[in-house]
């Protein structure tokens, strides 16, 4: 590795390189945090992309593809991760740049590592899902913050708003009648406002906002999309917006 680094920056003309390192190198990855701390007392220009999930998504991922982790040997899965994470702690601890890919579709992750690394964007090391779902289905796994909206004015019983969506002007105009919900709202964001900051100092990189009422369709779609417009104005966070369960009434029907 550090003769592969001196051989691209020694005058030739390559003038962008990336490296890969495979977990099973096993004894001699430990010698990598040395040459990181070699290439920084020489002045070396480098950056670290350090790529994460949480652990259910890494075993999900692993049992789609059918494959073995390749720490795991005949153990688990989590016995796997678990070694992994400990072997990388140093790499992640050092990164430039830490993309939580939990929520991540693949179009999603190279449109964040085009930002970083083509268009040269502020890197947003915060990013932000938030989802509506209907608790008949089931909270999300991964919500890390879980609002019921179930209190507000329901579209569902009048028969014009019922085949209609949250996305509908009617729908939202019809939830944030009364007054209730323009009284929720500004709390929702001041207390998102407040926990963002500090999720970023705790070290947190991903956060998924969960906004819940019966079906998914109405009442949490509407909070959402105002939630989403919200976060919009925040430039430092990446944001992206999710309905669940907004379809799954009609294809029940």
């Amino acid at each position: 590795m550090d003769k592969f680094v001196q051989l691209v920056s020694g005058g030739s003309e390559v003038r962008q390189a990336a490296l890969g390192l495979d977990i099973r190198s096993g004894e001699d990855l430990s010698q990598l945090d040395a040459i990181l701390k070699c290439w920084r007392e020489q002045g070396m220009e480098f950056q670290i992309l350090f790529l994460d999930a949480s652990d259910a998504i890494l075993i999900k991922r692993f049992k789609e593809t059918r494959r073995s982790h390749p720490l795991s040997g005949a153990g688990r899965l989590d016995k796997g991760i678990e070694k992994e994470r400990a072997k990388l702690e140093f790499l992640k601890r050092g990164a430039d740049y830490i993309i939580d890919t939990s929520q991540l579709l693949t179009r999603e992750l190279k449109a964040e590592l085009e930002k970083i690394f083509l268009e040269d964007q502020d890197y947003k090391n915060m990013f932000v899902t938030v989802l509506s779902f209907g608790f008949k289905y089931g909270i999300p796994e991964d919500a890390d913050l879980v609002f019921d909206v179930r209190f507000l004015p329901n579209p569902y019983y009048v028969e014009e708003l019922r085949l209609l969506t949250g996305e509908d002007e009617a729908v939202r105009n019809y939830v944030m009648q009364g007054g209730v919900a323009a009284q929720f709202l500004p709390r929702l964001f001041d207390m998102i406002d407040f926990l963002l900051p500090n999720y970023i100092k705790e070290g947190k990189n991903q956060l998924v906002v969960a906004v819940g009422c019966t079906g998914g369709k109405h009442r949490s779609v509407t909070v959402v999309k105002a939630l989403y417009d919200h976060l919009k104005g925040f430039e430092k966070y990446g944001l992206k917006m999710e309905h669940r369960d907004i379809e799954k009434d009609n294809k029940r029907k």
